[in-house]
């Protein structure tokens, strides 16, 4: 159990959480503040903001369960992050940004219309909010199961406590919120996993010698994870960076393109000890504990275990922050395109500040539970992620770049990509639930791509043809 240091520690942060979601809610006088905290961050700012989202419940905890089972392998999660920022950096970051300052752009949708138009936006906005309620409901399985653990409460009351915390502070305190909150969540997470992780595996037997000697050979085979699934996500992941909507919305916060791509390029450079670090707990856990009955749970175990008092509850809130500054994002993400995309563009344009404050209040409170239900039906973390990844890569990848990079530019191509690539992509999951034929066990980022890009293709080639009529 807990000592009462390190149970204050955790219910410590979780109030602070709160306290800076109640405080940054007073620093908002805008709609811009809101969404996108007033166009105003700096380089650091954005780096913290990539961190905190992306290595999340996933990246850590699911991490590090999968280095427990596969080995080095498991640090791939975080290797496709850094090769998505990497690469998002370098070529989108500062056009986005400028894009975001020349349009007054606040949301990915927003950048749709101006490139495709409004039928485009409204696929798109249903394509990102379930993408990212699978999101965040990965964030908040793994933060229940830590909980859970922590605690020695049942799943779904952590569930609940973690899910409540989370929306609190994400819809009264908008963007500036999580701001605030990444620079700590980032710096806790950093120092837990990197700084105080690392060390005290090391101390508990967890040295390279000792894992290479003692721990099974396969545990080194950078493809044990298995082909496929490391393929899949290899593909699906840095293709989300292009196309998820807090992309582009972290984008549109910066102060300048150059603190866009600098603070983007900068997360990047974070990633790599962040992925050795779970890498390196999982395989000591590995060590410690092998043929356990749940790897899900492994590195909360690892940390009650081997970890000193303080410590331990430094650690443990350092989980805390990775899950949590991960799902927030996601929330206010969701509810944004709820609030922005949908009842501000196309129900109510010339809507009163405070209403759409309250609305998106109330949708991010909807996310929440939404979310928090897909997990606690779907508690794998990593398959609930790769849903969400799928649905986004597949759907909007094509249409994204394509707007970047051709001229002309045909919108009934990207409407039509879009729509039924997400169809094939729910459809497949649906199929390989229903076991209804061997085929659908192909992962259904596949097929979505490929329906995606023929159907894209295909309607642009016969628009610029000379019989087609070209948009």
């Amino acid at each position: 159990m807990l000592s009462t240091l390190d149970t204050g520690i955790i219910f410590g942060y979780l109030a602070l959480m709160i306290a800076i979601g109640l405080y940054a809610s007073r620093g908002q006088n805008s709609i811009k503040d809101y969404f996108i905290a007033g166009g105003r961050l700096g380089t650091f700012s954005i780096a913290c903001l990539w961190l905190a989202s992306w290595v999340g419940g996933a990246a850590i905890v699911g991490g590090a369960a999968k280095a427990y089972e596969f080995g080095i392998s498991g640090g791939w999660y975080i290797t496709c992050m850094a090769i998505g920022c990497l690469l998002f950096g370098l070529f989108f970051a500062a056009r986005v940004k400028r894009w975001g300052d020349e349009h007054q752009l606040l949301t990915y949708p927003d950048l749709i219309e101006i490139r495709y138009d409004s039928r485009t936006r409204i696929v798109a906005t249903i394509t990102t909010i379930i993408a990212f309620i699978g999101y965040a409901a990965g964030q908040l399985a793994a933060a229940g199961a830590i909980l859970s653990t922590l605690l020695g409460w049942d799943y779904s009351t952590s569930l609940l406590l973690a899910s409540s915390i989370i929306v609190v502070y994400t819809a009264t305190g908008g963007f500036l919120a999580v701001t605030y909150t990444d620079w700590v969540q980032f710096s806790l997470l950093f120092i837990g996993v990197v700084l105080v992780g690392i060390p005290v595996a090391i101390a508990n037997g967890g040295t390279w010698e000792t894992l290479t000697t003692q721990l099974p050979s396969g545990h080194f085979d950078p493809t044990n994870w298995g082909v496929p699934t490391m393929l899949a996500l290899g593909i699906s992941m840095p293709l989300s960076f292009f196309v998820a909507m807090d992309s582009f919305t972290r984008m549109f916060a910066a102060k300048n393109a150059v603190v866009a791509k600098r603070g983007t390029l900068l997360a990047t450079l974070f990633l790599l000890p962040l992925a050795v670090g779970a890498v390196w707990l999982g395989m000591t856990a590995a060590l410690l504990y092998p043929g356990a009955d749940n790897s899900g749970d492994i590195l909360a175990r690892l940390v009650m275990d081997t970890f000193p008092v303080g410590l331990k509850g430094l650690m443990l809130v350092g989980i805390l922050a990775a899950l949590m500054s991960t799902a927030d994002i996601c929330i206010l993400t969701a509810a944004a395109n709820g609030s922005r995309d949908i009842y501000q563009r196309y129900f109510n344009p010339e809507v009163a500040p405070r209403k759409l404050f309250r609305i998106s209040i109330g949708l991010a409170a909807i996310v929440g539970v939404a979310a928090a239900l897909m997990a606690w039906q779907m508690r794998d973390i990593v398959s609930i992620l790769l849903v969400a990844f799928t649905i986004n890569a597949a759907a909007l990848f094509v249409p994204t770049i394509a707007m970047v990079s051709s001229r002309p530019i045909n919108s009934a191509a990207a409407f039509w990509s879009i729509t039924l690539a997400l169809l094939t992509v729910i459809g497949w999951y649906v199929a390989s639930a229903m076991q209804l034929a061997s085929v659908f066990s192909i992962d259904p980022l596949w097929p979505g791509l490929i329906v995606s890009v023929v159907v894209f293709t295909g309607i642009t080639r016969v628009a610029n043809s000379p019989n087609g009529m070209e948009r």
